[in-house]
């Protein structure tokens, strides 16, 4: 699929505002409730002691607000599981939860492309809405080789990493031109995310800041409670600040600090850590890279010696698979948590355990 192109935008544009006129249609349609439930309806759920309902766009900004928000909401999330995000648009039916709901959670800076036009069409006036990212200091698409810091680093400053920021920046360097040639798919999906690298959640410190916005946003939404949603957000952030420090203590002697991966997913991660992403293609993750930025990576990898290339689960490796094979390395998983497969969400698998996953996954590839 190519993405940014008058035709397709139009077309995309046309889609849902269709969707959201239906929507109305399937919000307004339904049969009257009897005047006991039309007055309940209409109290806050901090008076009657209805569990709030709180939609959410995909499975970071679920994870995050279940913990919150504990046994006082009914969590939903939009996008299904096994789904990629970047391919989902919402339908009537969910235009009509969203309307029903009295909070909305979503991450921003980009990642819901579709965000804007539910907002515009929305006649909810209790909707509390939550931009989860709002806040943190968010990254320009295409800023893979950038080792600018918009936030505090402690991690960063412990290590020496210039020599790899250099090599980066020498296969970055090569690609520069082929850029301005290279397959339309690159650009216009980094335009997709207006621009934006949305990724934040992949960062354990600014999950941290997604998880408070949140808490925020639900004790507006139920005041009672804001006490019960502050003692859930410390217990979760005490796990995200211990999942911090032994991403920096595993990172701090490796003998690596580059790591190749699929799409440019971990920028904000490598940014708090240390670390260099090489990405294989751009912030898309079904982004065909180009001839041009194959043969780049792949001169990377033979000049550093790279055994680990990374994938990733809700797409295709081919790509990865391709590198691989022409470097004699292996590939592994390295998982952006966009969201879980049917199969993870049956073993149990939550935002810490796969990032703990992608944590062992980087000790291994950072040492060999």
């Amino acid at each position: 699929m190519k993405w940014g192109t008058y035709d397709m935008k139009w077309a995309k544009n046309s889609a849902l505002a269709l969707i959201f006129s239906m929507a109305l249609v399937v919000t307004g349609c339904g049969q009257k409730a009897p005047a006991a439930e039309s007055d309940a309806s209409t109290s806050t759920p901090a008076e009657t002691e209805q569990k709030l309902n709180v939609q959410v766009s995909f499975y970071p900004m679920y994870e995050f607000t279940k913990n919150v928000a504990g046994d006082l909401a009914d969590v939903h999330t939009l996008v299904p599981a096994g789904m990629e995000p970047h391919d989902w648009e919402p339908t009537p039916q969910d235009m009509a939860s969203i309307e029903k709901a009295d909070v909305l959670v979503y991450n921003g800076a980009g990642m819901e492309s579709w965000i804007d036009q539910v907002k515009d069409s929305l006649n909810s006036s209790k909707l509390i809405q939550v931009e989860a990212s709002q806040g943190i200091s968010i990254r320009e698409g295409g800023e893979e080789h950038d080792h600018d810091h918009d936030h505090s680093n402690e991690a960063a400053s412990d290590h020496d990493h210039a020599d790899e920021h250099d090599h980066a920046n020498d296969a970055a360097a090569k690609d520069g031109n082929d850029h301005a040639e290279a397959s339309s798919e690159e650009h216009d999906h980094e335009h997709d995310h207006g621009g934006l690298d949305p990724h934040v959640w992949l960062s354990p410190a600014l999950a941290i800041k997604e998880v408070r916005n949140i808490e925020a946003g639900l004790a507006k939404a139920a005041p009672r409670h804001a006490e019960q949603f502050k003692q859930n957000a410390d217990a979760y952030v005490a796990k995200l600040e211990a999942l911090d420090q032994d991403f920096k203590a595993a990172v701090k002697d490796s003998k690596r600090k580059d790591f190749i991966t699929q799409h440019a997913a971990f920028a904000y991660l490598a940014e708090e850590y240390g670390l260099q992403q090489v990405p294989i293609a751009g912030l898309s993750p079904e982004q065909e890279p180009s001839a041009a930025q194959m043969a780049s990576v792949i001169d990377f990898a033979k000049e550093h010696k790279v055994k680990t290339i990374f994938f990733e689960t809700l797409v295709s490796s081919k790509v990865s698979d391709t590198i691989a094979q022409e470097v004699g390395a292996k590939t592994a998983v390295l998982n952006p948590i966009e969201g879980l497969t049917e199969d993870e969400v049956k073993a149990g698998k939550d935002y810490i355990s796969v990032m703990r996953e992608n944590l062992e996954a980087l000790k291994l590839a950072l040492n060999e």
